[in-house]
């Protein structure tokens, strides 16, 4: 059993508490948040990306600006330099929200998403998810099929994001539990190198009423503690 830490982020900044975010962060990340042409974007990932070097810094006994980044296999993110391999980590922001999953000796994935008009939520579902997802949400009320399509799709990104396989993986070759099931890894089709078998950990995260969200580790019934980071946080970067 693995023990998983959640953090839920609070994104909405004050221009000061912005400035401190940029100060913890390195070039890189500098770099890619001015590819974001939208003011909004550049700003929630200046922020996600700062609280992640606060939780991190914070585990590992480390200031946030000196935590060190590399890219592992299929780009995704891990630690470098003297944590290196020391925990496993996932990102994920959308909306007012981001959510950081941290743990020991397990892949993890994670994955927030705001609740928004969706006409075409079951087109899009049709046209990527597996087809008794696409059954279960088409029988869903009316009223909820937006709610819970995001939340399937949260469910399906945070395995996919743990498995770090990016869009290699196919969305319609596995399937998970539709809300308001709890979730789970159904099953899974196809080339044994997605490497899909074994155990799996997966869990709701509540982030507010205007969001869904989901935590998956590749851990039998791992020991799941959700966490929020207090609303001065930017004030505790250094």
């Amino acid at each position: 059993m693995s023990a998983v830490q959640v953090w839920i982020v609070d994104l909405v900044l004050s221009p000061s508490q912005l400035d401190r975010c940029d100060a913890i962060l390195d070039a890189a990340e500098r770099a890619r948040a001015d590819r974001f042409l939208r003011p909004a974007d550049r700003a929630r990932f200046r922020a996600s990306h700062a609280a992640l070097r606060l939780v991190l810094g914070d585990a590992l006994s480390l200031a946030p600006a000196d935590v060190e980044f590399a890219a592992g296999a299929g780009g995704r993110p891990e630690l470098a330099g003297p944590a290196r391999g020391a925990a496993d980590f996932n990102l994920s922001h959308s909306g007012a929200r981001a959510l950081i999953g941290l743990t020991r000796g397990a892949a993890i994935g994670v994955d927030v998403e705001a609740v928004r008009p969706i006409a075409d939520a079951l087109r899009i579902a049709a046209a990527h998810f597996a087809a008794d997802e696409v059954t279960a949400l088409a029988g869903a009320p009316r009223s909820s099929v937006e709610r819970r399509f995001f939340g399937l799709w949260t469910r399906k990104e945070a395995v996919v994001k743990a498995l770090g396989s990016g869009l290699s993986l196919p969305l319609d070759r596995f399937s998970v539990s539709v809300p308001p099931e709890a979730p789970r890894l159904l099953r899974a089709d196809g080339d044994a190198s997605w490497n899909l078998d074994g155990p799996w950990s997966l869990a709701e995260v509540d982030c507010g009423r205007d969001h869904v969200a989901t935590v998956a580790t590749r851990s039998a019934e791992a020991e799941i503690t959700c966490h929020r980071l207090p609303d001065d946080w930017p004030d505790h970067l250094g």
